[in-house]
């Protein structure tokens, strides 16, 4: 599997080396492809009997057809690879229903998490960012950047028990657990994906807030900013039209970086607060040995990470005119 895998990188790096952006996110998606397809533990007896224990000697024979483990690796991963190009994902041991399927019913609550995490931090990340490095050194600048370290170092598992005992417990603001989809009920959707956001997105907010603040103070130095100060332009305008806009590119890439914080950290979040989404079915199928299940959410999510990070290089082209993809 190494000896493949490296043979495979070498390729791809002489394949796609005049596309760099295409070409990493490509390899990433490959070299997921080719660890996802190599976790399956369902090569030996023992080990097939440990995942599927109770199965009668044909079913465990039919489940190796199905999934070609009696054959080499290579033709296991080819003959995987041609069922996902067809979007047939497999069958569930433990549900026995499609996959996909499965997927289709749990992918909107992690979206609908992440999507509120995302939004309730940059809300709050990106103008107490602006805030602090206009007000350096001062009591705001201080006690903006001691919150956003502590929101960087609590673990955001504790921080939703706190959260929970606090508003769910003590002051019963918020519901202790459970779901709700926006579509369904827009105001008690709110209610429930509140505190799992706010959980969520202390962190990614807490990196936003010291990226903002540290860019906005680099670009506030340099020549063009005295010039336009010089030209008696508003604050307001030199800050937002020429400092922010040059400083966001720095952010938007952290931004980006930080959907996988966002993406692994739905799955303590969503045990947390019993969200029925993806990160919970994920821990739910490592326990119930449902490997084929494991293998198509860690697919899903790169997938996610992937075009995330292209439409993050594509953003690089609107707020920067000299940034173009060739």
């Amino acid at each position: 599997m190494k000896i493949i895998n490296n043979k495979f990188n070498s390729y791809l790096n002489g394949a796609f080396g005049r596309f760099k952006a295409r070409g990493r996110g490509f390899k990433y998606l490959m070299r997921n492809l080719l660890a996802t397809r190599g976790m399956s533990p369902l090569k030996e007896k023992e080990e097939q009997g440990y995942c599927l224990g109770g199965l009668k000697a044909e079913q465990i024979a039919e489940f190796n057809e199905l999934y070609a483990l009696d054959e080499p690796i290579i033709i296991q991963y080819i003959s995987w690879l041609q069922r996902i190009i067809r979007l047939d994902l497999g069958t569930s041991i433990y549900y026995n229903e499609p996959i996909i399927s499965i997927l289709q019913r749990r992918i909107f609550p992690t979206f609908q998490l992440a999507s509120f995490a995302m939004v309730i931090s940059l809300v709050v990340a990106i103008p107490a960012g602006l805030v602090s490095s206009i007000k350096k050194d001062t009591t705001i600048d201080n006690l903006s950047r001691i919150i956003a370290f502590a929101g960087i170092s609590v673990p955001n598992f504790w921080l939703g028990i706190l959260l929970l005992f606090v508003f769910s417990v003590l002051f019963p603001i918020f519901p202790l657990y459970g779901y709700v989809s926006i579509f369904n009920d827009f105001f008690q959707g709110l209610r429930y994906t509140a505190l799992p956001a706010i959980t969520l997105g202390t962190a990614l907010a807490a990196m936003v807030t010291r990226m903002t603040r540290s860019c906005m103070l680099e670009v506030l130095n340099e020549d063009f900013i005295v010039t336009a100060r010089a030209k008696g332009l508003k604050e307001s305008k030199v800050i937002i039209n020429h400092a922010f806009k040059n400083a966001i590119i720095p952010v938007i890439t952290i931004i980006g970086l930080q959907l996988g914080f966002i993406l692994g950290g739905s799955v303590l979040t969503e045990v947390v607060f019993a969200i029925p989404g993806l990160g919970r079915l994920m821990v739910d199928s490592i326990f119930q040995r449902d490997f084929p299940l494991v293998q198509a959410i860690v697919l899903l999510y790169a997938f996610v990470f992937i075009f995330v990070n292209l439409m993050v290089d594509i953003l690089y082209s609107v707020f920067d005119p000299q940034i173009r993809y060739d």
